[in-house]
């Protein structure tokens, strides 16, 4: 029992220290999984025998994370997503899958073999994608959406993949006993389908997949209802569990990949009341547990092997992500995913991924691929999913950087139409300004530094001029010595305020009305001589106020009562507040007064509100 305890906290202790530091270095928590699976693996040698039967456990969190994956999507999101799912997902497998086999057959390989090593290979890793996308914020932008719709793509493909691959066997070429089931061998002891002919194990198949369905569509209402009646918050983490770990017990006896299972699952219970419950209870687990799964793959490298045939890994590697990005930047031009998220889409799914371990012992086990091809192709998988961290920090550091840069160089468009008012910044929140004084009939001269942001409000008839709006010569072009107001509504905080300090030393008598991110930088540009600042959230946050104080029974006009007292309150301490702050940046160690002041003073606006409220 010592010996657990002491192997468990060393595989934590070298994964806490490596995660933190690759954090720290901004290369992203997955690399320092991996950097840690290699220290306690090949190079010190503290991982031994138990590596493949940790990794088996810790592949468990791939399956609870397609259970989430699913969670975030109804079937009628799915249904929606068909056509990412069949045409790119599809082209992407389907291309990627041709072109290995292609290369195979020219190298005299049989073409049964070069389509098992195609199809294996044609899979990305889905837990290091959505991993670095959600640490980088890139599942909303285009490249991320069209990663992720071809990563659902796969996940789903694995389920024809392992029905095909017993069917490409062919022993003869291997010196190997004949087979002469559907479903050789699993790697489980236990399975339903052994020795059963084609036609019923895709019966087989099917029962297990509608059993999940119609269990999970008609029992788990009543069942959650239950569980929630009776209080115990811990019977729900244990149901999460039983959930999930049922049905990709169900999945494996059936010869199926598990996380396929619990992804249905949790599409199927993406419309229940209970799905954040399930979630959130969910998401320790699979966090610590897919952490586990990155160390026990950079455990599971064999430098033995590596040395032994290290050009023929290493060329196999590169060709495998030369091959695989290549047919996602023309896919990327095919479906018109431009710029940056192109090779967003080509960098990140440039990897063989998880699921190419499960189809490549499956497909050792179905006598498919022999035993040789196996040893070399694990590592190939391996070291390509070992890459990627390092093409997002590519992507990071080169792609971005030069289409920004690309971006910078672009010359400003001439603004040939001049408004009474100028608007710098044309995204969310200055739409609905221009919106506003537009349909009053005011004349409007927008400028916005992002092509993206000036071609979307096209769509909507809403006219961008490209340009800097913090250059002087733009804006005598745009008309500022005789505009009537400058509404600023720029993102960037340190741009802002140095707009704001050009007009109001070079036109004094311009109105300016400013956007703020927080207190602090509204406080900035005050003192840089804006006419009125308004913070991003303080006024929806008001308002969200005073809705919830209506759902907890107040009368909606004692709730507007509320949050306008709380408004006043707030704009009588604000000069007390803002000469503090200013002091504050003057002088670092008068921080602190800023923050006693702040909170001494929110206490008397409390007590302020509270005594106005009564008396009124």
């Amino acid at each position: 029992m010592t010996s657990y305890f002491i192997q468990a906290a060393i595989y934590l202790f070298v994964a806490v220290f490596c995660v933190l530091l690759a954090k720290r270095l901004g290369l992203g928590s997955v690399l320092g999984y991996l950097i840690a699976g290699l220290i306690i693996g090949p190079i010190t040698g503290i991982a031994g025998d138990e590596t493949e039967t940790i990794q088996h456990f810790a592949e468990f969190g791939v399956v609870m994370m397609l259970f989430v994956v699913g969670l975030e999507l109804s079937p009628k999101a799915l249904w929606n997503m068909k056509h990412q799912l069949l045409g790119l997902g599809g082209l992407q497998i389907t291309l990627t899958t041709a072109i290995i086999t292609a290369l195979g057959v020219a190298l005299d390989f049989p073409w049964q073999t070069s389509l098992v090593v195609g199809l294996i290979l044609s899979l990305s890793s889905t837990a290091i994608v959505i991993q670095s996308f959600a640490e980088k914020s890139l599942n909303k932008t285009e490249g991320g959406k069209a990663a992720f719709s071809i990563l659902l793509s796969q996940d789903i493909a694995v389920i024809p993949m392992l029905a095909i691959i017993p069917l490409l066997a062919i022993p003869a070429y291997f010196g190997l006993p004949e087979v002469t089931t559907v479903v050789a061998e699993h790697a489980s002891n236990i399975s339903l389908v052994d020795h059963l002919s084609g036609l019923e194990y895709v019966g087989a198949i099917i029962l297990a997949i509608t059993l999940i369905i119609v269990l999970g569509h008609y029992t788990s209402k009543p069942l959650f209802t239950l569980i929630a009646k009776s209080g115990l918050r811990e019977m729900y983490t244990a149901t999460a569990l039983l959930l999930v770990i049922a049905i990709a017990a169900l999945m494996s006896v059936v010869g199926l990949s598990p996380a396929l299972g619990t992804f249905l699952a949790g599409v199927v219970l993406a419309n229940s009341e209970f799905r954040h419950e399930l979630e959130s209870n969910i998401q320790p687990f699979k966090a610590l547990l897919l952490g586990l799964f990155f160390v026990t793959v950079g455990a599971g490298i064999s430098f033995a092997v590596v040395f032994e045939n290290a050009l023929l890994i290493g060329s196999l590697t590169l060709a495998v992500i030369v091959i695989k990005a290549l047919v996602l930047l023309a896919l990327a031009v095919i479906f018109k995913i431009k710029k940056s998220d192109g090779w967003l889409l080509a960098l990140s799914l440039a990897q063989a991924g998880e699921f190419g371990f499960v189809v490549l012992s499956f497909s050792s086990q179905s006598q498919a691929l022999p035993e040789q091809w196996v040893a070399i192709l694990s590592p190939v998988i391996t070291l390509s999913m070992f890459f990627t961290p390092l093409l997002f920090i590519f992507y990071d550091k080169v792609i971005t950087q030069q289409y920004l840069t690309s971006q910078q160089k672009k010359e400003a468009d001439p603004i040939d139409k001049k408004g009474q008012i100028i608007i710098a910044g044309i995204g969310r929140f200055g739409q609905v300004i221009n919106r506003l004084l537009t349909a009053h009939g005011f004349e409007t001269t927008v400028i916005d530094q992002s092509t993206a942001i000036i071609d979307r409000v096209k769509r909507v008839d809403m006219h961008a001029y490209y340009g800097d709006a913090t250059n002087s010569a733009l804006l005598d072009t745009a008309g500022i010595e005789d505009a009537s107001l400058f509404v600023i509504a720029i993102d960037d905080k340190e741009r802002v305020v140095d707009l704001v300090k050009y007009i109001r030393q070079f036109h004094p008598h311009l109105p300016i009305v400013a956007r703020a991110y927080d207190r602090g930088h509204a406080y900035a540009l005050e003192a840089a001589g804006a006419d009125h600042v308004f913070v991003e959230t303080y006024h929806t946050a008001l308002e969200m106020g005073k809705r919830a104080l209506q759902f907890l029974g107040l009368e909606e006009s004692q709730a507007e009562k509320s949050k306008d007292l709380y408004f006043q309150a707030g704009k009588e301490h604000h000069q007390k507040l803002r000469e503090a702050w200013t002091k504050a940046n003057e002088k670092s160690d008068l921080f602190n007064n800023y923050i006693e002041m702040f909170i001494s003073l929110e206490k008397e606006m409390r007590i302020a509100l509270q005594k106005r409220f009564n008396e009124k």
